[in-house]
């Protein structure tokens, strides 16, 4: 039995920012605001904010196949350090997460090697080819909390719509990666002039929204549930919002790349900025910021994607993409916090709550009875983040060197203490 007491609670749920206490009894919210029990450990949080564990929807874990890159455990201990207390991995993996028997193996090393929960996505087609749909009914019973083939846009609408149909009929979750795959192929940069003058293939914007145009027309015809990964484009925005006022069961993300950095940060070739889909203008990141207040976006997640040292020193065109995020998701978000974008109940409304609910999960919450999955954490401590002191077995960050503000003192999952900064 925990007590917390004098804590900044941030309440996602209620959108409100509170001084009180939480008792946590048998690894659940047990009470907000009340006395000190006999026998209860108190933990005195010193005015410091406790919020629900951030829920991460869409990291890459290495097993199987890149465990160099990162493994299980190691994934688990970057989430703690950075208050996730739920990972929802994607099934890019090597073999693709695309059987009962793989989920079921990578269900049971999260299991045994993870501090925090790690719940898996599966595949929606065979080894994400995009030609033969995957055993939806049988993955479901798995375990699998939503279907996607991430950035492997399917080509062939007829499989789509068969998928998308069957997971319809099972209540299933698909998460689409809304890029029309033919002008985005290659491409390394957003079309500009920045583009232009570096050189570097590009894509228009508009291939975001070709590619969500089609999937929300999918939608349309079978009631699927759908969530896109990442918006990114503020021409996507409109396409967004008349789904949404349509009544299509629709959510979009965002990753906090692209809401705290722009196409500008590539600078000289450098590949640590390179992302999938590129860094966008500064007038689409606004635009996303603001989309996010408005909850137009529902999600925010780190789209943790690691790559070793090879993979990244090479010329930008030939360079991989993407950069971990795990721990540094939340230091990200409090520059959106401390410039007056988004107050922390709407952070923590998108970091945690919303991907919780999306998926059917009891996390995110500060209600009585949820999971006692929490993070302790001071929003106004400062820090140079170093690479190198990262717990994730890549390094490919594109803050390293950079001042930050946000840091993690402890996290719990289920009651139980995961992570001491030891401050």
């Amino acid at each position: 039995m925990i007590h917390f007491t004098n804590a900044r609670l941030v309440d996602p749920e209620t959108l409100t920012e509170t001084a009180g206490s939480l008792l946590i009894r048998d690894g659940r919210i047990a009470e907000r605001d009340g006395p000190t029990p006999d026998g209860a450990e108190v933990i005195d949080c010193g005015g410091k904010v406790l919020a629900p564990g951030i829920v991460d929807l869409g990291v890459q874990v290495g097993e199987p196949g890149a465990r160099h890159k990162e493994s299980v455990r190691s994934a688990g201990l970057a989430a703690a350090a950075g208050g996730v207390t739920t990972i929802i991995a994607r099934p890019d993996t090597d073999p693709a997460l695309d059987t009962p028997e793989m989920l079921e193996f990578v269900t049971r090393r999260a299991r045994e090697t993870s501090p925090v929960r790690i719940r898996h996505m599966a595949a929606l087609t065979k080894g994400r080819a995009g030609r033969e749909m995957t055993e939806i009914g049988f993955l479901l019973d798995a375990g699998a909390v939503a279907f996607t083939d991430g950035d492997r846009v399917c080509t062939d609408t007829k499989v789509l719509n068969r998928a998308f149909t069957y997971a319809r009929s099972l209540g299933a979750l698909v998460i689409g990666h809304p890029q029309e795959p033919g002008l985005s192929r290659g491409a390394a940069v957003t079309k500009g002039k920045f583009a232009s003058l570096r050189g570097l293939p590009d894509v228009h914007p508009m291939a975001e929204r070709m590619g969500f145009d089609r999937d929300m027309a999918l939608v349309e015809m079978t009631g699927l549930r759908y969530h896109a990964d990442q918006i990114t484009s503020a021409r996507t925005l409109p396409a967004l919002e008349r789904a949404k006022g349509n009544g299509l069961d629709v959510t979009a993300g965002i990753s906090i790349h692209h809401l705290t950095l722009n196409e500008l940060d590539v600078g000289d070739y450098r590949t640590f900025f390179k992302v999938t889909p590129p860094l966008r203008s500064e007038d689409d990141r606004m635009a996303m910021i603001d989309a996010v207040a408005a909850g137009t976006i529902d999600i925010i997640c780190s789209m943790h994607t690691p790559q070793d040292e090879e993979s990244k020193r090479l010329p930008f065109e030939d360079a991989a993409s993407g950069a971990v995020g795990l721990e540094t998701l939340l230091p990200a978000a409090m520059r959106l916090y401390h410039g007056g974008h988004l107050s922390l109940p709407e952070l923590f409304r998108a970091m945690a709550l919303n991907p919780a609910r999306r998926l059917g999960l009891p996390q995110g919450r500060l209600s009585v009875g949820a999971p006692a999955d929490l993070v302790l954490f001071d929003p106004d401590a400062p820090f140079v983040l170093d690479r190198f002191a990262l717990r994730s077995k890549s390094k490919n960050t594109p803050f390293d060197g950079q001042r930050m503000e946000g840091r993690v003192l402890a996290t719990f999952v289920d009651g139980q203490r995961v992570f001491d900064a030891g401050l």
